[in-house]
């Protein structure tokens, strides 16, 4: 808190306390009256004072408030009257607080229990230390850098730089002239822009679409205005369609009237703040659709470099400059297409004319005076003296204005942020992911066939490897079977492989054949003896065979599988035709094919 400049006089009757409060929230003070106690307080004003005599609150107290000066003036009735207060100079004695008497001990026990209530806790601590404001010319610095409506105001920072540091950006502005004021501004926008956060809503704008169909007031008086000017070529009412409330009326009764003498630079540079105001005030009400809440303070303020920084501009394009740069680097929604909506919103409003842009002052004004942090402060800088001006000037000025502002332009290129070279880096970083999610997709849509090949492959590899022994044996059948069929063209019947499956001489028959394909040296080898006991054999294993034909197939194939496993467990032939442990009756079947097949053969046809 601050301690403002005051100063007490007195007469018999009454206690005159004046309190200089420059840039205070006027609108709300509070003042305290008991005994010899008296506070003040005004943000970020704060004020106690032990006076000498005691004073009451009997309705014969008065308060004013100076706007020009910014003083309040307290009238407060003495207790007894006649007194006189010693004293009245010695602001030092004045402020220190009046001591307790009632002695309390220096440490004291709390119970565990024992809990501060939240009044408590937030009350403000009235004790709190106050140093006496001194103004003298050693605390004033000898440099003193204007600002405000038309660089009329200086020193106002002065002392309320801790207090206004959430306000504005520039710090110390009593001693930073314009152009230094610029070069700051400039550099803090390009640390502060966000490529990432640009081209986010560069490419997903469905939101900020949705906002720029918004149609704020004026636009409705703007169709009005053209109406009336297309049906009376001469002139059209610019006024029609704009209406003040009953809020707004008090208002413009409460403000002081001023005259102000300004001489061409600084009116030059009051239409340019204007303009920049009025942009901010513009991007405000299209994103929030017209209803205010509580960034709307940050956002009017943020946006323009005038109520910010403190800017002086010098010319329309570098208000268009400025403000473009400021909505791509510090509100939610940074696209471009919210700065060109702003402009033709300004020219709108600057077309409808002086009760149009004091609508828009009065509303901005009313922002401020609301906002939670001290905006306003910028009300007595700007706002405030831009709607007593506004009520003044001519409307031509304005319509002069928004033409000038209409035949001015502004791109991208413009801003200083390389942000078409931005775009285009990003439009072909979308078209190379693009080509990488058509080539993924076209190899998963392939993959399928070649995991199907693969499959295929694998599985007639391993087909190949468990049936080695069966794709051998089924080559050399191939083959041994068109040299059976050949070897027994002139038999009548093909029933051969049936019985050589039911009775186990299929591969004593491949056996013989492959024997027979070898060579018939061995053939020929035989004893006479021999060949009757495979005779022998080869009758009893027919009469088996015939009678495992007449049964019914179920059984016969049941036999046969059982036939087959007693089989398995026996040596194969052709093994053990390979084996010299002496089994000749074997060695003498595999080495005799003709007579055997002949006499098969021969008994099938007769089955």
């Amino acid at each position: 808190m601050i301690t403002p400049a005051f100063e007490l006089t007195q007469d018999p009757d009454f206690l005159t306390i004046i309190i200089r409060v420059p840039y205070a929230k006027a609108s709300e003070f509070d003042v305290f009256v008991e005994g010899e106690d008296f506070r003040f307080y005004a943000k970020p004003y704060f004020l106690r004072l032990t006076l000498p005599g005691r004073i009451v609150e009997d309705g014969r107290e008065k308060a004013s408030y100076n706007t020009d000066e910014g003083t309040f003036t307290i009238l407060l009735p003495k207790e007894i009257p006649g007194q006189y207060f010693e004293g009245l100079d010695m602001l030092t004695s004045l402020l220190t607080p009046k001591k307790s008497r009632s002695a309390k001990p220096l440490v004291e026990e709390i119970g565990a229990s024992a809990e501060l209530s939240e009044e408590e806790e937030q009350e403000f601590d009235l004790e709190i230390e106050q140093i006496p404001y001194k103004e003298s010319a050693e605390s004033i610095p000898p440099l003193q850098c204007p600002y405000g409506f038309g660089n009329l105001r200086s020193g106002a920072f002065q002392r309320l730089q801790d207090e206004l540091s959430d306000v504005i950006d520039i710090k110390d502005p009593d001693q930073t002239p314009a152009g230094e004021r610029r070069r700051k501004r400039l550099e803090a926008e390009a640390a502060k822009f966000d490529p990432d956060h640009y081209l986010a809503d560069f490419f997903e704008d469905e939101a900020i679409q949705h906002v720029l169909k918004y149609k704020p007031w004026w636009v409705d008086a703007h169709k009005k205005m053209t109406a009336l000017k297309g049906k009376n070529q001469d002139k059209g009412n610019s006024a029609a369609g704009v209406v003040f409330s009953d809020a707004e009326r008090e208002k413009l009764r409460k403000f002081t009237n001023k005259s102000y003498l300004l001489d061409k630079s600084s009116r030059h540079h009051i239409y340019l703040g204007l303009i920049d105001i009025l942009l901010a005030y513009c991007y405000e009400i299209c994103v929030n659709e017209g209803d205010n809440n509580v960034e709307s303070s940050w956002n009017i303020r943020k946006l323009s470099a005038t109520l910010c920084w403190l800017e002086s501009f010098t010319s329309i394009h570098d208000v268009l400059v400025s403000f473009g740069r400021r909505v791509l680097c510090y509100p939610l929604y940074r696209h471009f297409g919210l700065v060109t909506r702003a402009l033709s919103d300004t020219v709108m409003i600057l077309q409808l004319g002086k009760a149009a842009v004091l609508k828009c002052l009065l509303d901005i004004h009313k922002i401020f005076v609301e906002s939670d942090d001290p905006a306003y402060i910028l009300n007595d800088l700007f706002i405030t003296d831009y709607c007593i001006w506004i009520q003044k000037i001519k409307s031509k000025k304005l319509a002069a204005l928004s033409e000038s502002l209409q035949k001015t332009a502004l791109t991208k290129s413009h801003l200083g942020l390389e942000l078409e070279e931005l775009e285009a880096a990003a439009v072909l970083v979308l078209e190379e992911e693009n080509m990488l999610k058509a080539a993924g997709t076209v190899s998963k849509q392939q993959l399928p066939e070649s995991e199907t090949s693969d499959s295929e492959e694998s599985s007639s590899t391993s087909s190949s490897e468990t049936e080695g022994s069966d794709s051998d044996e089924r080559e050399s059948s191939t083959s041994e079977d068109g040299e059976i069929n050949s070897f027994q063209g002139t038999l009548p019947g093909e029933r051969t492989a049936p019985l050589s499956d039911c009775n186990g001489l299929r591969q004593g028959t491949n056996t013989s054949a492959l024997e027979v394909s070898d060579g018939k040296s061995k053939v020929s080898g035989q004893s006479p003896s021999q060949t009757g006991k495979l005779i022998e054999e080869l009758e009893k294993q027919m009469h088996s065979t015939m009678r495992l034909s007449e049964q019914p197939e179920g059984l016969a194939t049941a036999s046969c599988m059982a036939q087959e496993q007693k089989e398995n467990q026996k040596p194969e032939p052709d093994r053990v035709s390979e084996d010299t442990s002496g089994k000749d009756n074997f060695l003498e079947l595999s080495s005799k094919p003709n007579p055997l097949l002949f006499l098969c053969s021969t008994n099938e046809d007769e089955d």
